[in-house]
C-alpha cells in the first residue's frame, strides 16, 4: 500500500499522511463476522478510571479474526481484503470449499483468488498455517501460538514478523522483532509470512483530532502541573521535574515492569536494549 498525502489547505493537513485505500474492499464487513463491542471508555466495573486517555471514538464494529486457523485439510479462498479499525494490519476474508466464511489477518504478498489451507499437510506458501516443527529455519513468520491449540498471540500487528532460528527436544527458537528470543512449543502453530500493511508507522496523523477519532484522548506532561497534582510538577520556570515518575510516583523509566508471577523460563534472550520500533 503506498502513502497518501494531502495538500496543505490547512495547518492540519500540512502533514498530514494516510494509507491509500484503493484496492481494498469497499462495501463493508460479512455481516455474519462482526460483533458490537461496548465503549467502556477506561473504566473498570466500579466506572473507576483504570487506563487513562481513553474514550470518545468513532462508532465501528469488531471483526472476528480466525487465530487459531484450524480448518485442516480445507483449502479456501481469499475473497477480499479488507480494513479493519481495531487493528493496524489489514484483514482478509476467506471462503472455504465447505462454505464457510472467515477472516484472518492479511500477509504481505496475499491477493484476491490466492488459496490458503491449513495443517500438517499443508504446502509451504506464504498464509498457510502449520506446526512450527513442519516451517523450515530462518522462516518468517507471524500469528504465533504460546500454547498449541489456544490461537495466535505473538506478532500480528502491520508489518511485523518472527524468525525461526532453531529447533531443540520438543521446543523451537523463535527471534522477535524487539530481539527477544523465545522458546515456543513444535506442536505450536505459526503462519508463514510477513503481517501485510508495512507502510502503517509512516502515517502522519497531522492533527490531535486524529487520535480523538481512535478513542485517545488528551494526556498532559508532568512537568506542565503544579506540584499537587503530580510529583514532577511545579518548580521556576521549565524545570525537569526529576526522574521521570507517574502520577503516584512510581517510576516509569528503567523500572522492570514485567509481572513477578509470569513465567520467565522460555526467554532465552532478553529484547535489545532501547528497543522501539521495528524487526
Amino acid at each position: 500500500m503506498a502513502i497518501k498525502k494531502y495538500k496543505p489547505t490547512t495547518p492540519s493537513r500540512r502533514h498530514m499522511s494516510n494509507i491509500s485505500r484503493e484496492d481494498l474492499y469497499k462495501e463493508g464487513p460479512e455481516q455474519s463476522l462482526v460483533v458490537k463491542l461496548k465503549s467502556h471508555a477506561g473504566r473498570d466495573a466500579y466506572g473507576h478510571v483504570s487506563m487513562r486517555h481513553q474514550g470518545g471514538h468513532h462508532k465501528r464494529l469488531y471483526r472476528l479474526i480466525d487465530f487459531k486457523r484450524d480448518k485442516d485439510g480445507i483449502p479456501g479462498t481469499v475473497a477480499r481484503i479488507e480494513y479493519d479499525p481495531y487493528r493496524t494490519a489489514h484483514i482478509a476474508l476467506i471462503n472455504y470449499k465447505d462454505g464457510e466464511k472467515r477472516y484472518i489477518i492479511a500477509p504481505e504478498g496475499i491477493a484476491v483468488g490466492n488459496t490458503i489451507m491449513s495443517g500438517d499437510e499443508c504446502e509451504f506458501n506464504v498464509g498457510n498455517t502449520m506446526p512450527l516443527s513442519r516451517i523450515p529455519l530462518g522462516t518468517q513468520i507471524h500469528n504465533i501460538e504460546l500454547i498449541p491449540g489456544q490461537g495466535g498471540k505473538l506478532v500480528r500487528s502491520a508489518g511485523c514478523f518472527a524468525t525461526l532460528m532453531a529447533k531443540e527436544g520438543k521446543f523451537a527458537h523463535v527471534r522477535m522483532g524487539s530481539g527477544e528470543v523465545r522458546l515456543i512449543p513444535l506442536e505450536a502453530r505459526a503462519t508463514i509470512g510477513v503481517v501485510g500493511n508495512r507502510d502503517h508507522e509512516k502515517v502522519s496523523l497531522g492533527k490531535a483530532g486524529r487520535n480523538r477519532w481512535r478513542g485517545i484522548r488528551p494526556s498532559v506532561r508532568g512537568v506542565a502541573m503544579n506540584p499537587i497534582d503530580h510529583p514532577m510538577g511545579g518548580g521556576e520556570g521549565r524545570a525537569s521535574g526529576g526522574h521521570p515518575t507517574t502520577p503516584w510516583g512510581k517510576r516509569s523509566l528503567g523500572r522492570k515492569t514485567r509481572t513477578r508471577s509470569k513465567r520467565s523460563d522460555y526467554i532465552i534472550k532478553r529484547r535489545t536494549k532501547g528497543y522501539g520500533s521495528i524487526n
